[in-house]
């Protein structure tokens, strides 16, 4: 689970707004942040963070955890991918609000759809048996497509409605067709995959919906907009880098894990 901004955007942030233009690279106007965003999804990573930690330190059998059965892991996984997703949708709400230019989105999403690349492969190495192929970036980079282009254009209370039916379906319709790798990125899988980390279009596109609907709320917009206490300043400026860090955070931990492995400290 992990992800990896201009997106106070949004999560592994893909940028704010829309346009029917694809300029050339240029100059761009800079646009107002929402800090508060920024923190949000600065939090989630925080959340992110402690909980890959205690899953490597589970890998590397410092402790022993069950983090793909014990509620009180399974249940946090789906917090922080759900936090994200959220943010995302807000983000995105912002992007069209904005009008940024289709080429500063595409940038953007190429970079989330990169990172998800390199995730795959690096999980490949790790984990041969049950590498990421689809993901919370992989996930991140279709929804991101889906919402800019087509879901955000809709009234408010139909992305209310599309995200609880997005998130209701996967329990009510399943089929063994979905159960492939080629096919699971759907979600109406009849068993989940064996892979370790899985964030397939449905149910997870809905709270992508509902973080866009969000802010598009007049008062959750306003909240938004209020200025950052200094105390939360730092979480925002994380919130900022949140790509970057989603991609370096685990090598990181799991190289100083095995180095402390490496001279007997663990």
């Amino acid at each position: 689970m992990n992800p990896p901004a201009r997106l106070p955007t949004a999560t592994p942030d893909p940028g704010h707004g829309a346009s029917a233009d694809f300029p050339p690279p240029g100059p761009e106007t800079a646009t107002p942040r929402f800090d508060r965003l920024d923190a949000l999804r600065g939090l989630a990573m925080v959340w992110m963070t402690a909980f890959h930690f205690c899953f490597d330190l589970s890998y590397f059998k410092v402790i022993v955890e069950d983090f793909y059965r014990d509620p009180f892991w399974t249940w946090q996984r789906s917090g922080i991918v759900s936090l994200f997703l959220l943010c995302a949708g807000m983000g995105q709400a912002v992007a069209l609000s904005q009008g940024q230019t289709a080429y500063r989105f595409w940038r953007r999403w190429g970079q989330v759809m990169a990172c998800a690349l390199l995730v795959s492969i690096g999980s490949w190495w790790m984990f041969p048996r049950s590498y990421i192929s689809f993901g919370v970036l992989h996930g991140m980079a279709l929804m991101l497509i889906l919402v800019r282009f087509g879901f955000a254009r809709l009234p408010t209370l139909a992305l209310w409605g599309l995200g609880a039916l997005a998130i209701a379906l996967p329990f009510l319709v399943a089929h063994p067709f979905f159960d492939a790798r080629t096919t699971n990125w759907v979600g109406l899988v009849t068993r989940k995959p064996l892979t370790e980390d899985y964030v397939p279009l449905l149910p997870w596109l809905g709270p992508m919906l509902w973080g866009c609907a969000l802010m598009r709320t007049a008062s959750v917009r306003r909240w938004m907009q209020r200025p950052l206490r200094p105390a939360w300043r730092p979480l925002s400026v994380m919130g900022q880098w949140s790509l970057s860090y989603y991609m370096v955070h685990q090598p990181v931990m799991i190289g100083a894990l095995m180095a402390a492995r490496h001279f007997g400290w663990l």
